[in-house]
């Protein structure tokens, strides 16, 4: 039991970290590495002055469903942890952690539906940019994805986790 619990402690806080990384940092659309879009920014790799140039991204309905979607993830997970940390020290011997496990599956529901969305609308979201086909995703897409499954397959854990002493 205790190899379990630290088992879906770490698994948890993995996906947190890296549901946190998929929502913050630059790369959900690469062109050839000078160039790259997020949730936030789009930003390009000034040669001269070896520094990345950053401009606010045009927000499009698509992009801010996105937006909105990955920070309630994060903000769903984060809830979920806390919310276990606390039944962890005050519930009862034999208690299961519902509430802890339906917060995760609510973090995995919104960033499928937030990488589906972005999956499907890129053109939209990224209209105004350069040429779609001369770009591709980059790994903070690819990262919100494989949360999906994590986060899931952590909120079912948490769901059948019964406490013992």
């Amino acid at each position: 039991m205790a190899y379990l619990l630290m088992f879906v402690t770490l698994l948890h806080l993995i996906t947190l970290a890296m549901l946190f990384i998929a929502t913050m940092e630059k790369s959900w659309w690469v062109w050839d590495g000078t160039e790259n879009s997020d949730l936030w920014y789009n930003c390009r790799f000034d040669n001269a002055t070896g520094t990345w140039l950053c401009a606010s991204s045009k927000e499009t309905e698509w992009l801010q469903a996105v937006q909105v979607l990955m920070v309630l993830a994060v903000v769903f997970s984060s809830v979920s942890f806390l919310v276990f940390l606390g039944q962890l020290f005050t519930m009862s011997k034999g208690g299961l952690f519902y509430f802890t496990g339906l917060c995760q599956i609510f973090a995995g529901l919104t960033a499928f539906t937030a990488a589906l969305i972005y999956t499907l609308h890129n053109e939209e979201i990224l209209q105004d940019l350069r040429e779609l086909a001369l770009g591709h995703f980059g790994y903070c897409f690819f990262l919100a994805w494989v949360c999906v499954p994590l986060l899931v397959l952590s909120g079912v854990i948490y769901i059948h986790l019964r406490k013992k002493e």
